[in-house]
């Protein structure tokens, strides 16, 4: 007897893989991380303590730490090959597009791409989370005519990442905001990107291989693409009243409003945003202007009272990286340097007990 198989759309819902990463509890409202709560670990510790985390299955002790910051800081630059890439580009290319094109470059560098073994892909994670920033950033500033800026090896890693994005050493609130952020975005169960990297790691392809399909995926607005979508609505105005006036009209033109809603938290709001739109709180008092807290908190109430859908990561991450005076282009490019963390530890994992992505489908043409 044939079996028959239920088709869903989109896979909602459906089991695609057992990991010890991550899960989305929803009913508990908790972003699980290896046995610990995302958010408690945003209060509590920072990036790289989550980065050592998702890649050696524990946090780390003092002397951990302090060792992996020493071991990025020894890897933070790029091969001048690399930026003479980039600098062919053509400059109307997406930031995301050299982002994922620098990624591939790297494989070449690798002299040890057939091993997928824990251990060397682990390395491999290590030596990409460190040049991750050079490449987020300098691909930015080349893109746009400017020399890139050289990593600084006696500022944090988060506090390099932010400097070689603005040129401006960080203050320790801004440093501590913008790793949270990055901390926030490191991992997040089996959305879009990561189940492309484990779908190409499925073949046995190798990380870059993963990652640069995962790029490509981040790129679409419905993925990353969602938080550069959030700040340009936002400039589409000036006030607080004019923001819900500008939803309004969205929702009676039955247009997406960005930055809200989310496939797993549907009814209730990302609890990544409560930590965001407390950052953005502190930015807006540091600055002595509201006007984006006012604006973001109009557009929450719209939306809760319009059509019941609450605020995702994107949309409090928007305005506080706008204040950190990141520009707009490099939102999302900066989402999967974050991410990467995530992604390379499900690609660990996908080699280290691996079975072929093979589904079938739902045959719908016609009769033969």
């Amino acid at each position: 007897m044939k079996t028959v198989n239920r088709f869903v759309p989109g896979l909602e819902g459906v089991i695609a893989s057992e990991t010890g990463i991550s899960f989305l509890d929803t009913e508990q409202e908790k972003i699980i991380i290896r046995g610990h709560e995302l958010i408690e670990l945003s209060h509590e510790r920072n990036y790289l303590e989550v980065l050592h985390l998702l890649l050696e299955g524990a946090l780390p002790n003092a002397e951990e730490k302090e060792a992996l910051e020493t071991k990025l800081k020894g890897m933070y630059n790029l091969p001048d090959e690399i930026y003479h890439i980039l600098k062919r580009l053509p400059k109307e290319t997406h930031p995301m597009d050299a982002l994922r094109t620098g990624i591939s470059c790297l494989a070449g560098y690798d002299q040890n791409l057939e091993d997928t073994s824990v251990k060397a892909n682990k390395e491999r994670a290590y030596l990409m989370m460190a040049k991750l920033p050079a490449l987020v950033a300098n691909s930015y500033h080349i893109l746009n005519g400017k020399e890139p800026i050289e990593p600084r090896a006696d500022l944090s890693y988060s506090a390099n990442f932010l400097y070689m994005i603005t040129g401006e050493v960080p203050t320790d609130t801004e440093v501590k905001i913008f790793d949270k952020s990055l901390l926030l975005y490191s991992e997040h169960e089996m959305p879009n990107s990561t189940f492309t990297a484990r779908v190409i790691a499925s073949t046995l392809s190798d990380l870059y291989g993963a990652l640069t399909g995962a790029v490509a995926s981040l790129k679409g607005p419905l993925h990353g693409g969602a938080n550069e979508a959030v700040m340009y609505s936002l400039r589409e105005v000036d006030s607080a009243a004019g923001y819900e006036q500008y939803i309004m009209k969205k929702l009676k033109n039955k247009e997406k409003v960005m930055g809200f809603g989310h496939r797993v938290y549907m009814k209730k709001m990302d609890p990544r945003a409560l930590v965001m739109k407390d950052a953005l709180k502190q930015l807006c008092e540091l600055k002595g202007d509201d006007k984006l807290l006012e604006m973001c908190e109009a557009g929450e109430r719209v939306m809760e009272r319009e059509i019941g859908i609450y605020p995702n990561l994107d949309y409090y991450a928007a305005p506080v990286y706008w204040l950190l005076n990141i520009p707009i282009p490099l939102y999302t490019p900066i989402f999967f340097g974050s991410r990467a963390a995530g992604l390379s530890a499900h690609v660990i994992e996908q080699h280290a007990n691996n079975r072929l992505f093979r589904p079938r489908v739902q045959y719908v043409g016609e009769s033969y």
